[in-house]
């Protein structure tokens, strides 16, 4: 069978389980092949079919996300490695990255907590050549996926990534203090009712944080104080629905807060800086 025939009858058959069935077929067969997707359509519609693709195909029908399992996601530019020991970077985090070269246009040292593929760090490290930064997480699979995307970029020698969790004593020891705080913590509630392909195949530990998904915010907040600098600033992403919740956990931290929505206008980031004064800045408005 011809790769024009079977991108069409896979298209057809992930029409059941995903909204985007035709470029999943496509992403999926330049995979097999081992091309680009834009040489895939260009160059190989009449290619034989790759026997693995037929396993692909199978696999996303079981809803597993496509970037686990080609093994790469796009985030800000750059490709990253990626499995199932991490959560699929999104577009939307990508707001964050934003916010922080904004917030901190010379960073000297910047932490990244929960930093899962490292794709937020390595994305503001690779943008200020100057920067050097640590990634923490407490999973050890994490750790490795972290370390290997810096080591892909060219980024090992400016990037640490670090086996710590925030919830253990003395965890951030010997860690110092920082120009910009990355996190980008689990905010799901525990009963939120997620699609198949975030429920079933991404990392629970990196999504769920308690019935109203604040747990995570409420113990590491507290902390960063002690890790930041009197004049840095951190970005934290919140689930769309959690801006003034959030807000509150930090104003108690000492901190002024401005919030940042993402392209579709959601609140997506908290920038947080020591308050003077008290003062809120925008909370609740589009930045």
């Amino acid at each position: 069978m011809a790769v024009s025939n079977a991108l069409r009858e896979a298209a057809q058959a992930l029409a059941v389980t995903s909204d985007t069935a035709r470029l999943d077929a496509e992403v999926l067969m330049a995979h097999a092949l081992g091309v680009s997707r834009s040489d895939l359509l260009l160059r190989h519609m009449q290619d034989g079919v790759p026997a693995c693709f037929a396993d692909f195909v199978a696999r996303r029908m079981k809803h597993e996300p496509v970037a686990y399992i080609t093994g790469h996601q796009e985030f800000y530019g750059r490709d990253f490695l990626v499995t199932g020991e991490v959560l699929i970077p999104r577009g939307d985090s990508e707001v964050l990255v934003e916010a922080a070269l904004e917030a901190a246009s010379a960073p000297g040292r910047v932490l990244d907590c929960g930093t899962g593929s490292g794709a937020l760090l390595l994305s503001v490290l690779a943008e200020r050549p100057d920067a050097e930064g640590i990634g923490i997480d407490r999973s050890l699979g994490a750790v490795a996926v972290a370390a290997e995307n810096a080591a892909l970029l060219g980024l090992g020698e400016r990037a640490r990534i670090l086996h710590r969790d925030w919830d253990e004593p003395n965890w951030a020891e010997g860690l110092g203090r920082f120009d910009l705080i990355l996190a980008n913590p689990p905010y799901v509630e525990d009963q939120a009712e997620l699609a198949p392909s975030v429920r079933d195949h991404e990392p629970g530990g990196a999504l769920f944080a308690g019935p109203e998904g604040l747990d995570a915010y409420r113990v590491l907040l507290a902390q960063l104080p002690a890790l930041l600098d009197d004049e840095g600033a951190a970005m934290v992403e919140i689930g769309a629905a959690q801006a003034d919740a959030v807000g509150a956990i930090a104003r108690e931290a000492g901190f002024a807060v401005r919030l940042h929505r993402d392209l579709g206008g959601r609140p997506r980031v908290l920038a947080l800086r020591f308050a003077q004064g008290g003062t809120i800045l925008g909370l609740g408005k589009p930045d």
